[in-house]
């Protein structure tokens, strides 16, 4: 079965060939392009895909807003910010509000694909440069520091899900199956209040925890 695809673009052109470049991926299908995100709870609905590209700046309904829409009803659908933004703002307040992966739009015939593929197994795909800048943010020395009660197999994979590791790759890293991994996976989103993986690597990188 394909994965279904929702892209969210107001650039017409840049839509269309996103579309084009994803359906010549025998594993993808984009179920349809929007030039907004008013509509995203409804479509979600309507559609029921697997994963969604968001763009941030677009009229009515931004991006950053829309995941934030969305989150409340789809804690777990992941959404991956397509942008030309790479600045700290933009990046910190999608990551704030649960977008599961952040690609600049320059890199969009590079990593897209792989993107959407590594998000589905748990991954939380990044733009090199905007993996760098996240791993700079928001100095721990500005936050409480809390104690979350991860053992130590737990920090292990929550440090791997910071690095960029899929939920495979962490299996194959620690040495366990990939249900184990999602166990474990499970028990830390509970244990952080968090209901993805790039939360998750927020909360991490502000407290300070690997």
């Amino acid at each position: 079965m394909k994965t279904k695809i929702i892209l969210y673009d107001d650039n017409e052109t840049l839509a269309q060939s996103i579309k084009l470049m994803l359906e010549d991926e025998d594993d993808m299908e984009v179920a349809a392009t929007f030039p907004n995100a008013e509509t995203v709870a409804e479509d979600i609905k309507t559609l029921k895909p697997d994963v969604m590209l968001m763009d941030i700046d677009m009229p009515n309904v931004n991006g950053v807003e829309a995941v934030k829409n969305i989150r409340l009803k789809y804690p777990v659908l992941p959404v991956i910010m397509l942008t030309v933004f790479d600045d700290n703002d933009n990046i910190f307040n999608a990551v704030c509000a649960g977008a599961s992966g952040y690609i600049l739009k320059r890199n969009a015939t590079a990593e897209v694909p792989d993107a959407i593929r590594n998000v589905l197994t748990g991954g939380a795909p990044m733009t090199g440069s905007v993996a760098r800048k996240v791993l700079q943010m928001v100095p721990g020395s500005q936050t409480k520091k809390e104690d979350f009660k991860l053992s130590a197999h737990e920090k292990k994979v929550l440090e791997l899900l910071v690095k960029g590791f899929s939920y495979k790759m962490i299996a194959v890293e620690t040495g366990v199956k990939v249900d184990t991994v999602r166990f474990h996976i499970k028990k830390i989103y509970d244990k952080l209040h968090v209901h993805s993986a790039t939360e998750a690597v927020s909360k991490a990188l502000r407290n300070k925890i690997v």
